[in-house]
């Protein structure tokens, strides 16, 4: 019996041999739109570094640069049990973290509850009336206590509220502007903590809220708590954003809290907002179209060219480009699928770069399946080529936030802890971010990198936790700069 070899992997080396000439000269062009190179690279990270420090300044800038009162990373050793509450587009999630006595350990039990679509646009007190009878239940059910009013003590609660807030303190927050769908009216410019703590004084909740917090801190705190070398938390997901501990005396707008310089100041930059004014970026006619049919035009620039939520629309609006006015793609199709603005996703791009099949036969099968377009082979081409150039765009201009940050404070050796659905799901983000990096910061070649961006630990979970439980060294300590109500703390 003749014996076979075994059977090779799909193999997905990407042919152009059988692509017309007028498809092969759209290709070249959107490389040259897409592509940032070396130079590029260096330019974007340099005025990325002038824009971080003028948003610490005292006139400010596009990149808000919001000082955190996280004040200090933890040394591992911290104890006790804390509860963390994370409020997010989809849903709430409860959690309990026990910090042992062994460093750098927890432990940590946690519920999901949904949010109902009817509360984002409903009344402010239903919503923390809901938030307030799910930390009932989880309590509750967890504690198995019949009445909570007998519990000795409260429990310090993080309250992760990811939202933009301005903070002057670390257990206030005054909502700047809602996002992911939400719309509550009478909540914007309000301190949302008195309306959080009213909904649990009136259930008699035993909880002290000891921390309000973005889950890009949160992500700086987790992740040294678990590896000292993390020194930046950064999130690549439906947006982006990063956070690092700043020198009280490298924070002008700050100045006048006469804080100790070398004090410790968790900064969340907010950075989605870097080259606002379209200094520097590299754009295309396909970014400019994004930013002008946005809810808000002129804003969140960086984000808009690198995050999840756009990465799908930049696809669509180029090949509806093609199809309209360059090559005539999908010739003689109905592509009104492809009409409809956010109909794809980053998924959809993921799912493209990661066809292992030489004729592309799992692409064709989408096009099929979710846009209602068969798609030729020289056409699947493009398509992956186009997915190829928007993916490696937003991993490249990615590692520029990060290489600043490093550049601004000298960090020469570090990891830098990153979440998100982008960073975790997006076929090879994280080593085009990590060619990036070398590409800027000039390392020598056949030597392990010293700045590794890697998996972050939970943030918006066991980071708001630990920030609760520093709030309470810090109390217990008598260092009481930016903590608005320490009763109840120790």
């Amino acid at each position: 019996m003749a014996s076979f070899p075994p059977r090779r992997k799909p193999s997905r080396k990407g042919s152009m041999a059988d692509v017309p000439k007028d498809l092969l000269e759209q290709i070249k062009e959107l490389e040259r739109l897409f592509t940032v190179d070396q130079a590029k690279l260096k330019e974007v990270t340099d005025h990325f570094v002038t824009e971080l420090e003028k948003g610490l300044s005292v006139e400010g800038g596009s990149i808000p640069m919001n000082p955190t009162w996280v004040m200090g990373y933890p040394d591992g050793y911290e104890t006790g049990t804390f509860l963390a509450l994370d409020m997010g587009g989809t849903n709430l999630r409860v959690c309990e973290v026990i910090l042992p006595e062994e460093k750098g350990e927890f432990e940590i039990i946690q519920s999901k509850y949904r949010m109902p679509e009817e509360l984002k646009t409903g009344d402010s007190e239903e919503l923390w009336e809901y938030i307030a009878d799910c930390l009932q239940q989880f309590i509750e059910y967890h504690h198995e206590v019949e009445d909570l009013e007998q519990m000795d003590t409260k429990l310090p609660l993080g309250f992760t509220f990811s939202f933009p807030a301005t903070q002057e303190f670390i257990d206030n927050g005054i909502l700047q502007r809602w996002t992911k769908g939400f719309d509550i009216a009478g909540v914007e410019g309000q301190d949302v903590a008195p309306l959080f703590e009213a909904a649990i004084e009136k259930r008699k909740l035993p909880i002290k809220l000891g921390a309000l917090i973005n889950d890009t801190t949160g992500t700086l705190i987790a992740s040294h708590y678990t590896d000292d070398t993390m020194q930046i938390g950064c999130i690549f997901g439906t947006g982006c954003n990063a956070a690092y501990m700043e020198n009280c005396g490298s924070v002008p707008k700050i100045a006048h809290y006469n804080l100790p310089p070398d004090m410790p100041m968790a900064i969340n930059c907010e950075y989605g907002a870097f080259d606002n004014e379209h200094v520097v970026l590299p754009r295309t006619p396909y970014d400019v179209v994004i930013d002008e049919d946005s809810p808000r035009p002129g804003q969140q620039s960086f984000e808009k060219m690198i995050a999840g939520l756009y990465l799908g629309e930049l696809f669509r609006l180029a090949l509806l480009d093609l199809h309209d006015n360059k090559c005539k793609i999908f010739e003689n199709q109905d592509i009104g699928s492809l009409r409809k603005a956010y109909s794809l996703d980053a998924s959809f791009l993921s799912f493209i770069e990661e066809d292992p099949f030489e004729n592309l036969s799992e692409t064709a099968e989408l096009f099929s399946k979710e846009l209602g377009i068969k798609a030729n082979k020289p056409e699947l081409e493009l398509c992956r080529r186009l997915a190829e150039l928007i993916g490696t765009r937003a991993a490249r201009l990615s590692a520029c936030g990060v290489a600043a940050i490093c550049k601004k404070k000298n960090i020469q050796s570090c990891h830098v802890g990153a979440d998100g659905s982008v960073f975790n799901k997006y076929p090879h983000f994280k080593a085009r971010g990590a060619q990036a990096l070398r590409e800027i910061l000039d390392w020598p070649k056949g030597k392990p990198d010293p700045i590794d961006i890697r998996a972050a630990e939970d943030g918006s979970g066991v980071g708001a936790a630990l920030i609760a439980a520093l709030t309470i060294k810090r109390v217990k300590a008598g260092n009481l700069a930016g903590i608005r109500n320490t009763e109840g703390m120790i």
